[in-house]
């Protein structure tokens, strides 16, 4: 009964996850949709949805979860994430560490890029601190905290080289996106010109990129491959559902960001922190996104409200 209900805690706290983190890539993905076809709109929603889910949400996490479990085959490694075996469990536990760290550096400087070098409507104390002449202490915060990592990591080579894969993924991982932003840039201008299979494709390539985040992401509530997939999957239904629904509405929510980045970067703590062989409950990475997340809806709602007759005239 703890077990199951550990489970639905963890499925929830993915799922809020999940859909809060990709509501920029769901107005991105609005705007471009609305240029085309119903019948490629369909395609999208539906084949865009099985890769989103089985291939990105899926594979990747399976995948950094066997290349952190030494000793195991391809094979064995898809056996053990479905398997209840004493010996698949103490394998996985065996490299959880490495898995955490490399995250949890991910997700640290996930945080610190949106603290220090984007726009943002300030809310947490935090945001409110940062000036755009600050930028630049992104990379001294970068470089900081890996070399501390390295340090306190020394006596664990493997522990070590997770902190540098981790730094190394963010820094390869944000150059592309930059990229694919100019890109987007682009794409809107011709979007008139642009046949639906390029549009599509062009989805799909934005929509692998952002997945990242949330793979990474997951691991700061489980290693379960079952459990990120259930919670993953259904997050990114949800995604989907605001793409041709809602996602105008939900953008109104001017403080979610802040509620889903400063919950980011403390869920990037408190995974290095268990990295290290530190215990914390397994309700934690949960209970942090949601607060942070709903003191975000509640002043998003309350700003709505106080401000709803300057956005009508606004729009």
């Amino acid at each position: 009964m703890v077990d199951l209900f550990n489970s639905f805690i963890i499925i929830i706290g993915l799922i809020v996850f999940e859909a809060i983190n990709s509501i920029d890539n769901a107005i991105v993905n609005a705007y471009v949709l609305k240029s085309m076809s119903e019948k490629w709109r369909k395609i999208f929603l539906f084949w865009g949805m099985l890769f989103a889910v089985f291939v990105i949400r899926g594979a990747l996490p399976f995948l950094m979860v066997w290349l952190t479990i030494p000793g195991i085959g391809f094979g064995q490694a898809f056996a053990a994430m479905f398997s209840s075996s004493h010996e698949a469990a103490a394998a996985i536990e065996a490299g959880r560490p490495l898995l955490l760290m490399g995250a949890g550096v991910f997700l640290m400087l996930l945080y610190l890029h949106w603290l220090f070098l984007e726009e943002k409507k300030p809310l947490f104390a935090a945001d409110k601190l940062m000036k755009p002449q600050y930028g630049i202490w992104f990379f001294a915060f970068s470089a900081v905290i890996l070399v501390s990592l390295l340090y306190f990591a020394r006596d664990n080579p493997m522990l070590m080289l997770s902190a540098a894969i981790g730094n190394a993924a963010f820094f390869i991982l944000y150059g592309f996106r930059e990229q694919a932003e100019k890109q987007s840039v682009r794409l809107m201008e011709k979007a008139g010109s642009m046949g639906d299979l390029s549009k599509f494709l062009y989805l799909e390539v934005l929509d692998a990129s952002f997945s990242f985040d949330g793979v990474f992401g997951a691991f700061a509530f489980t290693t379960s491959i079952p459990l990120i997939l259930i919670g993953n999957g259904i997050g990114a239904f949800i995604v989907r559902e605001m793409t041709i629904k809602s996602v105008d509405r939900i953008a109104k929510y001017r403080f979610l960001k802040n509620g889903a980045m400063t919950s980011i970067g403390f869920l990037g703590a408190v995974i290095v922190i268990e990295s290290f062989g530190i215990e914390l409950p397994e309700f934690l990475p949960t209970l942090v996104m949601l607060s942070f997340v709903g003191v975000a809806f509640y002043e998003s709602r309350k700003f709505l409200k106080n401000n709803s007759d300057n956005l009508k005239t606004e729009n």
